[in-house]
């Protein structure tokens, strides 16, 4: 079963005229899973919102305090690509909250896949910091929560952009193994192989940039020769994606090559990477062309319940796969 949380009914963060990151995405994403013919396997979550204590997990008290009195004053601008408005603050509570229900509905239930379709996206999120249209990190909170549980999480973040805000999150933190690959250069230019944690959690950020026209191929080699073995030793009990649909070829913010078929292809890996059912949680992040969301969101929940709903082929032949050579080489740079 496909537990979805999604209300974009309840979606009040309006970021204006022309903003790439529109509340007309997470309909399509919607769109895109009742196209793929899993309507009957789909258990809608009641929406909630997260608590200012799940919150503290990855964020400052006076960031969240700072976000929530902005929002309650009419909103504003917070840098030159983030905006924030009166319905903001409640939006993005929402955002968190439903992969907070999606985690502990797969906890308590042992069983299924979770889908969180909801905006803004979150991994540019800093502790104290909201930027690339990111107010709050919700994966970093769903992540932090299950990690206060004695659980071991992975995150994969597939988007086109670096997370920055969650590798800053997790940096020193053993428990969580952050793993990403983005398109090399781009916004908001971190992500280097080099940069694999701090002292307390040696190797527990893997970052593999890819050069622009990277195709999924490239993306699913480089996850078998780097972080395959690096998830092995982990041994993760959880596994969240940070799922942005903006590596896909037709995407206007980005240029890596990704087809539909590549992201139920990632989905398919992911899932293998989790220890058994009720352990993985895809959570929307970026993507902002709507067809492209359309397609990937229905591949990507198809791919996870073993369906073969496949609107695009995926891809190959692109460059990139120079980065594993780069990754192991920072990876041998850790051993003593």
């Amino acid at each position: 079963m496909l537990y979805l949380s999604a209300q974009p009914e309840l979606d009040h963060h309006d970021t204006g005229a022309h903003h790439p990151e529109r509340p007309d995405r997470v309909p399509a994403a919607l769109q895109g899973i009742r196209a793929a013919g899993l309507s009957d396997a789909v258990v809608p979550l009641a929406p909630r919102t997260a608590t200012r204590q799940e919150l503290e997990l990855a964020h400052s008290p006076h960031y969240l305090q700072a976000i929530e009195e902005l929002c309650q004053a009419g909103g504003g601008q917070l840098d030159p690509d983030t905006v924030a408005s009166a319905g903001s603050w409640e939006t993005a509570l929402r955002a968190v909250g439903g992969a907070l229900e999606a985690v502990s509905t797969l906890r308590a239930n042992g069983a299924g896949v979770a889908f969180v379709a909801h905006r803004p996206p979150g991994h540019h999120a800093t502790a104290d910091q909201a930027m690339g249209f990111c107010l709050l990190n919700t994966v970093a909170v769903a992540a932090a929560w299950l990690a206060e549980r004695g659980e071991r999480v992975l995150v994969l973040d597939w988007d086109v952009h670096h997370g920055n805000g969650t590798q800053a999150i997790f940096w020193d933190d053993p428990r969580v193994l952050y793993v990403s690959t983005h398109q090399s250069p781009l916004y908001p230019g971190t992500g280097s192989v080099e940069a694999t944690g701090g002292p307390a959690a040696p190797g527990m950020t893997v970052n593999l940039p890819l050069p622009p026209g990277a195709t999924g191929d490239v993306i699913l080699h480089v996850w078998e020769e780097i972080v395959a073995p690096v998830a092995a030793g982990f041994a993760p009990t959880w596994v969240l994606v940070s799922a942005g649909f903006d590596a896909h070829r037709a995407d206007p913010l980005a240029n890596l090559s990704l087809s539909a078929g590549d992201f139920g292809a990632l989905a398919l890996r992911a899932k293998e990477f989790a220890p058994g059912p009720g352990r993985l949680v895809v959570v929307l992040e970026g993507g902002y062309d709507l067809d492209a969301v359309k397609m990937s969101a229905g591949a990507v929940s198809s791919a996870l319940l073993g369906g073969t709903y496949h609107p695009e082929a995926p891809t190959s032949g692109g460059p990139g796969r120079q980065v594993v050579e780069r990754a192991r080489r920072a990876r041998a740079a850790l051993e003593p």
